[in-house]
């Protein structure tokens, strides 16, 4: 194994072995809960390295970065995780197997368009700013409990969960309310519409991914902790 293989199977499994004592700490299995390794500022080399040892669900927060990445690494599964502009739907789609940031009805709608016309189901979560900071995207909590009862999904797109960011901290356990907020929130919105399953929470990065687990986190985005050390 060359030295840069040793340090990313090193990082992975200390990750791995945090995710393993949070899902302990909370009763949970960790097969319930998906390491999404966010490539933003690693090396394509890193990527495939990462992808040799088993990380194969990746994610991007640029939607140009994204189509480059998968048509470079097309076997592994590509997330966007960051922002997406109604105008860049059309060439992300194809490549995302999930989008984790929709943050409006106008993007949802403009999803359910363009995956009609490309003959596309694409699978989504609904980002959520329930920390309510104004220097972040998402629905508010009020609005997406007022909006729900009559809410309509295009055909071609499936809501799967919800997404949010915590505020940064120097102290992790400040981010638990945000987290339990969002599982809170979905758990609301399951009661209204019990025909609409809400199973997957994205929540959690290198920083602060334990505690989300521990309040019910499906999706976890880690990159830093997985490629610290290579440069």
């Amino acid at each position: 194994m060359s030295p840069l293989q040793q340090r990313l199977a090193d990082n992975l499994a200390t990750v791995r072995g945090e995710m393993q004592s949070a899902c302990a700490r909370a009763g949970r299995s960790i097969d319930d809960v998906t390491l999404v390794a966010v490539t933003k500022y690693a090396e394509l080399d890193w990527v495939r390295e990462l992808a040799e040892l088993g990380v194969t669900e990746l994610g991007e927060n640029r939607p140009q970065q994204l189509i480059e990445r998968q048509s470079q690494l097309s076997a592994a599964r590509w997330h966007l995780i960051g922002h997406l502009q109604r105008n860049k739907v059309r060439a992300a789609l194809p490549c995302a197997v999930l989008i984790h940031s929709v943050d409006s009805w106008k993007l949802l709608d403009r999803i359910g368009e363009v995956s009609g016309e490309l003959g596309l189901t694409t699978h989504v979560l609904l980002e959520a700013n329930v920390s309510s900071e104004a220097s972040k995207d998402g629905f508010d909590a009020a609005t997406l409990l007022a909006d729900w009862p009559g809410v309509q999904f295009p055909a071609s797109v499936i809501v799967e969960g919800l997404m949010t960011m915590a505020p940064l901290a120097d102290d992790v356990e400040q981010a638990r309310p945000v987290f339990r907020a969002l599982r809170e929130l979905r758990d609301e919105l399951q009661s209204l519409l019990p025909s609409i399953p809400l199973p997957h929470l994205s929540m959690g990065m290198s920083g602060d991914f334990a505690v989300a687990i521990e309040e019910g986190a499906t999706h976890i985005r880690v990159g830093s902790r997985l490629f610290e050390g290579l440069r």
